[in-house]
């Protein structure tokens, strides 16, 4: 089953509880539900954790984990959906969803030059934001909506399959014993 899996690879709650960066959440992570590894807190784990990831804000981890908190859905999960944006996928990811966000505004898609300075900060990104952001949350939904689809699924076939080796060798063992 997907539980047993997902359950070895976890953390344990107690140690994430004690976790010095996320004390400050208190008796909030004693929710039973931020824990739980069923199809639909790690299908919704997933979805909010994809959508997070997709989004250009600082400190994705920590707000995939409030947000995990308040929809109460796995958190150790949904922290984890992040990384899909991660410093190798980050500038792909982040260019794609620009262009699509350019072409849905309808809107010529420029090539701003990159520079790490304030002067391109307040000139360049001021052009290119209603993209970008429109973009990320178009990629954010579509990649939640997959997320959930994907995790559910592939949850179905795996206790389908689980489901079907137990009655073979159920009928093994009926059938070799007589």
């Amino acid at each position: 089953m997907p539980r047993k899996f997902l359950k070895r690879i976890m953390p344990d709650h107690n140690t994430m509880r004690e976790h010095p960066h996320l004390r400050k959440f208190g008796q909030r992570l004693t929710e039973p539900r931020l824990w739980h590894t069923n199809r639909r807190s790690i299908s919704g784990g997933v979805a909010l954790g994809l959508f997070v990831g997709f989004m250009p804000i600082p400190g994705q981890m920590f707000v995939a984990a409030a947000l995990a908190i308040l929809f109460r859905v796995n958190l150790p999960i949904s922290a984890m959906g992040v990384w899909i944006t991660n410093p190798f996928t980050m500038a792909p990811i982040f260019f794609y969803a620009y262009k699509l966000g350019a072409w849905v505004l309808n809107e010529p898609m420029g090539t701003p030059a990159f520079s790490l300075t304030w002067e391109w900060f307040s000139k360049e990104f001021l052009s290119i934001w209603q993209p970008l952001l429109l973009g990320c949350t178009i990629c954010g939904v579509v990649s939640a909506i997959v997320g959930i689809i994907f995790v559910r699924l592939g949850w179905r076939l795996v206790v389908i399959h689980t489901w079907t080796q137990r009655q073979r060798q159920h009928k093994n063992k009926s059938g070799s014993g007589s």
